[in-house]
Formats: structure tokens, C-alpha cells, sequence
């Protein structure tokens, strides 16, 4: 993944976990922000609780690959969370899980245009 599409800035991750929406399932957690950019940023967090050194880095690793692939919205900045259970769930079921919560928050790209609920008029 590209630097520009990195969130690696610890106030990045405070302020999409501050100000950001947050969407979840049983393995991971979305949290959501627009930015003022005109790319996503994704920031990957995989805590001790899910396993060891190398079990997270793999865990990190799928999650890139799989967001690497799926067509998002332009100008937002992205964290998933992995939770306890996503290091004993295959590729298959991480990205599975990853494309439902974009789909809920309205950040994947569909067949028709989506909008995002953030950005809905009340």
C-alpha cells in the first residue's frame, strides 16, 4: 500500500477515533472519517489480545490486501480494528467481513452511486 493511502500518525488514529463514526460485526471494527484529501487513508490496528507478533503482522497483512482491492470512496480516512476472534478466520471471512461494514457505513462503490451516511441532510 502506498504511503499517501497510510494513516501512520498517532493523532490520525485519535481523530477518527474521536470525531470518526464506528460501524462493527464479530471480527472487526470500522471507524470512519471524511478528510480534507482527495484519497483514503486506511490505519490497521491488531491488538496483543489477538495473538502473537506474528499472528497480528498476518492479520495486518490480509486486512491491507483485502482493502487494497475493494473500490472506495475518495476523501475518507479508514481504521479497522481486528478483534479477537479475525486471527483464527481465513482470508475468505476478513474480507467478507470488511466489505459489509463499507458497504453499511456507505464507503464502497457500487453499482450505483452511493452516499455516505456522514454526509446525509437531516
Amino acid at each position: 500500500m502506498r504511503k499517501e493511502r497510510r494513516l501512520t500518525r498517532q493523532a490520525d488514529f485519535a481523530m477518527v477515533r474521536r470525531k470518526g463514526r464506528s460501524w462493527a460485526d464479530g471480527l472487526l471494527v470500522l471507524l470512519a472519517r471524511r478528510n480534507s484529501l482527495d484519497v483514503t487513508r486506511f490505519g490497521f490496528s491488531v491488538g496483543k489480545r489477538t495473538g502473537n507478533a506474528v499472528v497480528r503482522n498476518r492479520t495486518k497483512r490480509r486486512l491491507r490486501e483485502i482493502v487494497r482491492d475493494l473500490p472506495v470512496q475518495e476523501g475518507w480516512d479508514l481504521v479497522l480494528i481486528a478483534r479477537k476472534d479475525a486471527a483464527s478466520v481465513d482470508y475468505h471471512g476478513l474480507s467478507r467481513s470488511s466489505t459489509v461494514l463499507l458497504r453499511r457505513a456507505g464507503i464502497l462503490v457500487t453499482s450505483g452511486r452511493s452516499v455516505p451516511r456522514s454526509s446525509k441532510v437531516k
